[in-house]
Parts: C-alpha cells; sequence; structure tokens
C-alpha cells in the first residue's frame, strides 16, 4: 500500500484531485502571497460564474461571432455566430445583475434584473436606429414586450404550474403594471389611427410630419409616465412592492454571493462591450439574411432578436417561479414588459430626433392590434392575483400563434398601411 504523508495524500493522489488548493486542502485564493491569492481567485471566480448557466456553453460563439464580422465572412455565418453569441452574453449580463441585486430585496432586485436584462435590445436597437433602420428597431421593441408578456410569463406560470396547483402574487402590483401596459398600447394605437385618418387628406410628407409630432410629445409624455412609476414603486409606495419582502423573511437562507460589487460592476462594462460589439456585426448582416434565407425584417426584429435578447431573462423568471417567488417573476416578466414600453422605446424616439432619425410611435395597423389584444389577454390572466398552469398554456399558445402569423407577414404588407 502506497505510503501517506502528514497530510493524507498518497503518492497516487491526483493533482488535479482538488483545483486552487494546496495538497494540505488550504484554498490557493486565500494564500498570503498576492501573486498566487489573485490569480488563483479570479480563476475560480471565473469558474463559478461560468458554471452559473448551462447556456454559458455557447460563450465559444464569442470570439468566432467578431472574428467573422471583421473578416467579412458570409453574412448568414456572421449572423448565426453572432445571434449565438449573444445569448450568453445576455446570460451572463443577468448573472452579474443579479450578484449586485443580491442586498436590495425583490423589488430593487427585479428592476435592477429587467433594467440590465434589456441592455440588449437597447444595445442592438441603437445601433440599428443609427444605421436608419428603423423597422427593425420597431419590431425589437414590440417583440421584446411580446416576448416577455406572453412567452416568458407563460413559461413562468407553465414551470410553477408543474410544481404548485396555484400561486398567488401581488395583485394590486399586476394591475398598476397591467394598467400602465393599457396606456402603452394607447400611444401605439392613438398615432396608427391618426395616419390611417389623414390618409386620404394629406400629402405622404405632411402625414409623416404630422406623426413625428405626436410621437415626440408622447414620448416625452411617456418617460414623464414612467419616471412617475419608479418614484410610486420606489418611493411614496414601495410598502405595497415590498409586501412579498416582507413576506418570504425567513422562509429561505439567503443566497451566496459570488461576485463583489466591484467584480460584478466591471462584468456588467465587460460583457455590455462585447454585447454591442456583436450586435454591430448582427445589425450590419440583417439585410444580407433578408435576401437570402428569404425571411422579413418585421420577423428577424419581432421574434428572433428578443429570443436573443430575453434569453437570460427567460431562465431567470422561469427559475424563481419554480421557487414559489411569483411577485419576482412577475416583477422581471411584465415590469421588463413595461419598460420597454414605457421607457426604452420613447427614448428610441427621442434618440431618433436628435441624430436625425425619422423614428415614431407609428407601428403597422396589424402590429398596434396584435400588441392590444396581448395586452387585453394578460390584464385578464393576472388580475385576480393567482396563476396556474392552465393560464401559461394560453399565453404561450397566443405567442405561438403571433410568431406564426409574423412568418407569414410580409415586409410590402407595412408599405400598404395593413
Amino acid at each position: 500500500m502506497p505510503p501517506e504523508n502528514s497530510n493524507g495524500a498518497t503518492e497516487h493522489t491526483s493533482l488535479l484531485a482538488h483545483p486552487l488548493q494546496h495538497m494540505d486542502e488550504h484554498p490557493l485564493y486565500k494564500d498570503e502571497r498576492a501573486y498566487v491569492r489573485w490569480p488563483a481567485y479570479t480563476a475560480r471566480i471565473a469558474y463559478l460564474t461560468l458554471k452559473s448557466n448551462y447556456v454559458n456553453v455557447l460563450l465559444v460563439f464569442v470570439p468566432l461571432g467578431i472574428v467573422a464580422g471583421a473578416m467579412g465572412w458570409n453574412p448568414t455565418a456572421v449572423f448565426l455566430l453572432n445571434f449565438f453569441a449573444i445569448m450568453p452574453l445576455a446570460s451572463l449580463l443577468s448573472f452579474a445583475t443579479e450578484e449586485l441585486s443580491v442586498k436590495l430585496g425583490q423589488t430593487l432586485g427585479g428592476l435592477l434584473n429587467a433594467t440590465f436584462g434589456n441592455a440588449v435590445e437597447l444595445i442592438v436597437s441603437i445601433v440599428a436606429l443609427r444605421d436608419g433602420q428603423i423597422r427593425i428597431v420597431q419590431s425589437s421593441m414590440l417583440g421584446s414586450i411580446l416576448s416577455n408578456m406572453l412567452l416568458v410569463l407563460g413559461c413562468c406560470f407553465l414551470a410553477g404550474g408543474s410544481r404548485y396547483r396555484e400561486q398567488h402574487f401581488n395583485s394590486l402590483v399586476a394591475s398598476t403594471m397591467s394598467s400602465l401596459m393599457a396606456v402603452a398600447s394607447a400611444s401605439l394605437i392613438i398615432p396608427a389611427t391618426l395616419y390611417n385618418v389623414m390618409a386620404a387628406n394629406k400629402s405622404t410628407t405632411d402625414k409623416e410630419d404630422n406623426i413625428l409630432i405626436l410621437s415626440h410629445g408622447t414620448a416625452i409624455i411617456m418617460l414623464i409616465l414612467y419616471v412617475l412609476y419608479l418614484f410610486f414603486q420606489l418611493k411614496t409606495h414601495s410598502y405595497i412592492f415590498d409586501e412579498e419582502d416582507q413576506d418570504s423573511d425567513g422562509e429561505e437562507p439567503e443566497e451566496a454571493q459570488i461576485l463583489s460589487p466591484w467584480a460584478a460592476g466591471i462584468a456588467l462594462v465587460v460583457v455590455t462591450v462585447m454585447v454591442a460589439v456583436c450586435a454591430e456585426y448582427l445589425v450590419d448582416s440583417i439585410d444580407a439574411i433578408v435576401q437570402t434565407a428569404h425571411i422579413s425584417k418585421t420577423f428577424i426584429g419581432l421574434i428572433l432578436l428578443p429570443i436573443v435578447g430575453n434569453a437570460a431573462e427567460h431562465v431567470t423568471a422561469v427559475v424563481v417561479s419554480l421557487k414559489n417567488k411569483m411577485d419576482l417573476a412577475i416583477g422581471v416578466a411584465i415590469g421588463s414588459s413595461l419598460q420597454i414600453a414605457l421607457g426604452v422605446t420613447p427614448f428610441l424616439v427621442i434618440l431618433g430626433w436628435i441624430i436625425g432619425q425619422p423614428m415614431t410611435l407609428h407601428f403597422e395597423t396589424f402590429e398596434t392590434v396584435v400588441f392590444f389584444l396581448s395586452v387585453l389577454v394578460v390584464n385578464y390572466l393576472i388580475q385576480d392575483g393567482k396563476s396556474n398552469y392552465l393560464e401559461g398554456a394560453m399565453l404561450v399558445g397566443t405567442y405561438i400563434i403571433i410568431a406564426l402569423a409574423f412568418y407569414v407577414y410580409p415586409d410590402e404588407a407595412g408599405k400598404r398601411g395593413y
């Protein structure tokens, strides 16, 4: 039998049996020598971060996507590589955000998660807006709202309903969010209706100018409403939104924090830069994809891009619903939709105004009707403050129907005013 040394290891003990540790099981990241401690600490944090989500295996597509875009590869390859590259980056963005929000509670944590969860859509939209891809921007915004409201929320209800007979959440908070979503849908219905009313009476130039004026004014009002909602949520009526935190006190131990605030902040900056680079190449390849794959810009912006951008939020919301934290799930799903509708979309309209791009709130009639009906369905399902798997199936089914409709919806239909 091989002799043992003082710490219990034999001559056959693998050197890799305890990575980042001395043979006496003392972790290297706690070593007193700085030149040993910091590399080991960095390696440990990187390992824990990468294993936080299975989707991180797709990180291999990040350098491939950047190289493909920089070297001018086939547009289809550039699109697909960067499409898959943004998914794990969105996951890392979400992970770093969750690490920052560990001690903030479900209200602030949900708000922070929704904010940085929408960073991918915002970056992609800014790049597209700068290039004059107005249809991509509008479709991406509407697609993000529909994806969060129907697909993400539906999967939350399905996942939670598979474990619990019935789940409960704060109906007052849900009602406030759904009311604001109704206001957001009105802000799209009014420009679309006005455009159709003016169709027979004004020239195309006059119509566009009037819609721009209406959109700029409406965008400012929507941003003010969103700021008031944040003040309502975080200051004057925070006790309503914090009820779920009070109810859950003592139920579960606080989750261990992997990243320090500084590490999480650095991760957010680095990942955001990587997303911006991949988004640049992704948007640049869209025109070629439309020509070669015969997929409409509307379908790309409304279905494909939101799937990429919402991947991390989707996983987060489903995981917390399985833990029966439905208020946090609602905050991520509906809160993210609300942030896109009342915050990001108006911001892009104002940004377009500043840089000279005619970004408006005039969405096509069909898209506006779909948005209104989606808000209506969600409002009916969340008004009682309870959820089950059947309601989740309804939401997911509605999203699939909409996806099929936009798959066969041609870009030319918008030019005819439909």
